[in-house]
């Protein structure tokens, strides 16, 4: 590493620094602290969202002129990580990541307070006041997403990134199965009083925040870089990076596509529960913490497969997988016009996942260890912006397509899936490079 790419101040800090970092994880207090606060922060974004989008379901379903807010709560949530990702890739370069993280879970429980506010005075702000928080949560997780990726290869030794990235993952979607469905249970335990459900998500945040206090404290990347109006936009070094490493540009894409099929797919299960199978809440939220049960298995296992190397062979493992699963999910039959139904689309689900876990952790394991010391905050940043701009399509897509079905004659919400198989399909067809191994 020379002093150009140095993202510390001096060599004795970068010295200090790798010697501060335990030789094992299973002794290591910030491998724990750093999974438990993104364990709760996922579990807390999904169930409020999932709260929301269940109202934003049935609130369709009880009116058959009113709108499926579900598109439109992606676009929302979605927003702030496409305005910001820059902004926020900065401030993780700039400051300790350590801090940043602190910072946005503090305001993750105003979030959380907020959300009981909107939920309690639905009557009067309706659908505008829970979107105006979920806006909210976005911006908070927008500041949390480049940091809390971008300091994993500060805390950790490079030939751990694919274990840590495995059980890192794998935590996130046990929390997204968690949320999920306590979201489902919830909604059908308190209807008319969810402002109720909204405390539990304050006292999650609450705990969140304790366990990031305990996170070693990374120094800074780039202390003496200056904030721009160009820091809006892609910096011009990211920029070049992206342009001159076609690799990583490729990972991108895929990653992207990825994302853009993922946000369908949430809003299909719901979909496919509440409109076609006409599944009560907690029922339809089986369907979506099946996925993340899969997706949690998948991590793991890629997390264990790909021990010491970037194994890309599980992508495209992953991406058939994926296509395979949405095929099945996708095709019609005679329970509810869906060959699955409830009980036969739950193992399906869980298989879905575990090809997504697949396919994504070694991606992200090379975007992470890829970048350039002085720039992993930005290039996460403009990852986590991509992604994010992928599922602010989704939400744009699921609407179009939800109209083009209705507008078809009611066609079966199944058929969601069959439209997202072909969104994924090119990757699968196109994405198969070469599998590397991690430097320490």
């Amino acid at each position: 590493m020379d002093a150009k790419t140095n993202p510390y101040e001096s060599p004795q800090e970068t010295a200090l620094v790798s010697e501060s970092i335990p030789n094992h994880l299973s002794g290591d207090s910030s491998f724990w602290a750093s999974t438990s606060t993104q364990f709760f922060g996922a579990f807390n974004d999904n169930i409020f969202k999932q709260l929301l989008l269940l109202v934003a379901v049935n609130q369709a379903l009880q009116d058959k002129d009113a709108v499926d807010y579900q598109g439109l709560a992606m676009v929302v949530f979605a927003a702030p990580f496409v305005l910001f990702a820059g902004p926020t890739g900065f401030l993780a370069d700039k400051f300790s990541k350590t801090h940043i993280i602190i910072i946005s879970k503090v305001m993750e429980i105003i979030a959380m307070a907020l959300g009981v506010v909107a939920f309690f005075w639905y009557d009067q702000f309706g659908m505008a006041g829970l979107l105006a928080v979920l806006a909210f949560m976005g911006f908070q997780s927008t500041l949390f997403a480049p940091a809390k990726y971008g300091i994993l290869p500060e805390l950790f030794h490079g030939r751990d990134l694919p274990k840590v990235n495995g059980v890192f993952l794998m935590t996130t979607f046990l929390a997204i199965i968690f949320g999920t469905v306590l979201a489902g249970f919830l909604s059908d335990w308190l209807p008319g009083h969810l402002w109720m459900a909204s405390l539990v998500c304050v006292g999650v945040a609450i705990v969140g925040t304790l366990t990031s206090i305990a996170i070693r404290r990374t120094p800074p990347a780039t202390p003496k870089a200056k904030f721009t109006l160009q820091s809006f936009g892609i910096p011009k070094k990211t920029l070049h990076l992206f342009m001159q490493d076609h690799s990583i540009l490729k990972a991108l894409l895929a990653s992207c596509m990825f994302w853009l099929c993922a946000g369908i797919v949430q809003q299909g299960v719901n979909s496919l529960g509440k409109v076609q199978l006409e599944l009560s809440d907690a029922q339809t939220s089986w369907l979506g913490g099946a996925i993340g049960l899969g997706i949690g298995i998948g991590c793991m296992l890629a997390g264990v497969l790909s021990s010491g190397k970037i194994e890309f062979r599980l992508v495209q493992i992953g991406a058939w997988g994926i296509l395979f699963c949405l095929g099945l999910m996708a095709t019609p039959g005679s329970n509810h016009g869906h060959m699955l139904g409830l009980w036969g689309s739950l193992p399906v689900l869980i298989l879905l996942g575990i090809f997504t876990g697949m396919f994504s952790v070694p991606i992200q394991v090379y975007l992470q260890a890829k970048a350039p010391e002085d720039q992993k905050g930005q290039v996460i940043a403009e990852m986590s912006r991509a992604n994010w701009l992928a599922i602010f399509l989704s939400g744009l897509l699921y609407s179009a397509f939800d109209w083009i079905l209705i507008w078809g004659g009611d066609l079966p919400r199944c058929y969601l899936f069959g439209f997202t198989m072909l969104i994924m399909l090119p990757v699968a067809i196109l994405y198969h490079p070469h599998s590397e191994a991690l430097n320490d």
